[in-house]
């Protein structure tokens, strides 16, 4: 059984609605500092655009870790 561990980030857009960026994969210890840094950064860099425009301000982040089972068959 495998640990799927996955950051998702979530902005505000020019038009008020909420757009989520997910990072697979994320180092193990971050913290809300850096996690909000990065948001930040990325506000700051204005590099993504969203269907409502641009990203505005980061507004929450989780880190979300799903189990995952996989089942061999014969060839």
């Amino acid at each position: 059984m495998d640990v799927v561990r996955t950051l998702e980030l979530r902005f505000a857009n020019e038009a008020g609605r909420t757009v989520t960026i997910r990072v697979a994969e994320p180092r193990e210890n971050l913290t809300a500092a850096e996690i909000e840094a990065a948001m930040n950064a990325i506000v700051d860099a204005d590099v993504f655009i969203s269907a409502g425009g641009d990203l505005v301000e980061p507004v929450g982040a989780r880190l979300v870790a799903r189990e995952v089972t996989e089942y061999e068959f014969g060839a």
